[in-house]
């Protein structure tokens, strides 16, 4: 039923409201894109988790495929797809980051 890597990846972005899948680990980034999106959700507070696919290129693919974007990281907030910080900042300029974040760590 469906590509195995796939349904991991979508369990993922279910159990995380903001998921991050990037180059490393959150104690030791592997690349300075992945670390400084760690920094942008830093600043917010909120919890978010990050998924080292370095080692993984199979998950990478599928990733790719999945969200039509080649390179990482790839955000994920509130199970929507969110490319990466090219994409937030401007997001973040306009004031909609925070109002983002509050909808998806909402209890409901």
């Amino acid at each position: 039923m469906g590509d195995p890597i796939e349904n991991e990846i979508q369990e993922e972005i279910k159990k995380h409201k903001i998921l991050i899948y990037g180059k490393g680990t959150k104690a030791m980034p592997m690349c300075g894109f992945t670390k400084e999106t760690m920094q942008f959700f830093d600043k917010y507070g909120y919890p978010y988790e990050l998924i080292d696919v370095l080692q993984n290129p199979a998950k990478r693919e599928v990733l790719t495929k999945m969200t039509n974007w080649p390179t990482l990281p790839k955000v994920f907030i509130n199970g929507k797809f969110y490319g990466d910080t090219d994409i937030l900042d401007p997001v973040e300029k306009k004031g909609e980051v925070e109002p983002l974040l509050k909808d998806a760590f909402k209890k409901g």
